[in-house]
C-alpha cells in the first residue's frame, strides 16, 4: 500500500487546525519535531503534539530529531503520535526504545541519516514496524532530493523482504511529482512530501497527483 505523508514543516504553523484539514485526503500528517540540539533546527514539542491529534483528520506521524530518544519518544506516542520514529544515530537503546514505543500503542520506525549506513541495523527490523530513510540532511525543510539514497532504499526493502513481514519502508526530503517515481522503484512505499504539498495551490489534488503518480512506478 503507497501512502502520503504531508509534513506540516511547510504549512503555516499560526493556522495548523486549518492546514491539517487540507491534508485530510492524505494517510499521515507527518510531524517534524527538532530540537536545536541533535539538528540546528527547533520546531516543536510534546504539547503541540497533543493538540494536533486532537484537531487531525489523519494519524501523526511523529519524526523526532532529538537527542535523547530513549527517554522522549515513547512520550510522543503517549502524546498521540500514531507511528514514532527515532534517530538510530541519536539512541543508546534502539531495542528498548522500539519497545517502549509499541507499548504505547504506537507503530515503531527508526531513521537513517544519508551518511548512516543501514547494514549494522538491519538486524532491528524484528523491533520496528518502519525505516525512513532520510533523502536529504535532517534540520531543514525545501532541500533537494539525494537521488544518491535510492541505493540504500533498495537494501533496506530487500532486508525486509528476506525478514518477512510487513515493515514499511518511508522516505522524506525533497520528495515531489518529479522524484517519487524514483522511490517507488527502489522500494519505498510511505513518502513524507513538504513543500510539494504545501506549496501548490490545491493542495488535496497535490496528494491525488502524488499518490497516482507513485501507483504508476510501482511493481504490478
Amino acid at each position: 500500500m503507497l501512502q502520503i505523508s504531508p509534513s506540516i514543516l511547510s504549512a503555516d504553523f499560526a493556522n495548523l487546525e486549518s492546514e491539517l484539514a487540507r491534508i485530510s485526503t492524505a494517510d499521515w500528517a507527518h510531524v517534524d519535531v527538532m530540537d536545536g540540539h541533535f539538528v540546528p533546527n527547533l520546531t516543536l514539542g510534546l504539547p503541540v503534539i497533543e493538540a494536533l491529534k486532537r484537531v487531525s483528520p489523519v494519524p501523526l506521524d511523529c519524526h523526532l530529531m532529538i537527542e535523547d530518544p530513549d527517554r522522549w519518544a515513547p512520550q510522543y506516542a503517549e502524546a498521540g503520535g500514531a507511528s514514532v520514529t527515532f534517530h538510530i544515530e541519536a539512541a543508546n537503546d534502539p531495542v528498548a526504545t522500539a519497545r517502549a514505543i509499541r507499548s504505547a500503542g504506537a507503530r515503531a520506525a527508526f531513521a537513517v541519516k544519508p551518511g548512516t549506513p543501514f547494514t549494522p541495523y538491519a538486524d532491528l527490523l524484528a523491533e520496528v514496524d518502519m525505516v525512513l530513510v532520510m533523502t536529504v540532511e535532517p534540520g531543514f525543510g525545501g532541500q533537494s532530493f539525494m537521488a544518491d539514497q535510492m541505493a540504500k532504499v533498495a537494501e533496506v526493502r530487500e532486508a525486509v523482504r528476506r525478514h518477512g513481514g510487513e515493515i514499511w519502508v518511508q522516505v522524506d526530503g525533497g520528495v515531489s511529482q518529479d522524484t517519487i517515481g524514483q522511490c517507488v522503484e527502489a522500494g519505498a512505499d510511505v513518502f513524507v512530501a513538504g513543500s510539494a504539498v504545501y506549496g501548490a495551490d490545491d493542495v488535496p489534488a497535490r496528494v491525488s497527483d502524488l499518490r497516482a503518480l507513485a501507483a504508476e512506478h510501482a511493481p504490478h
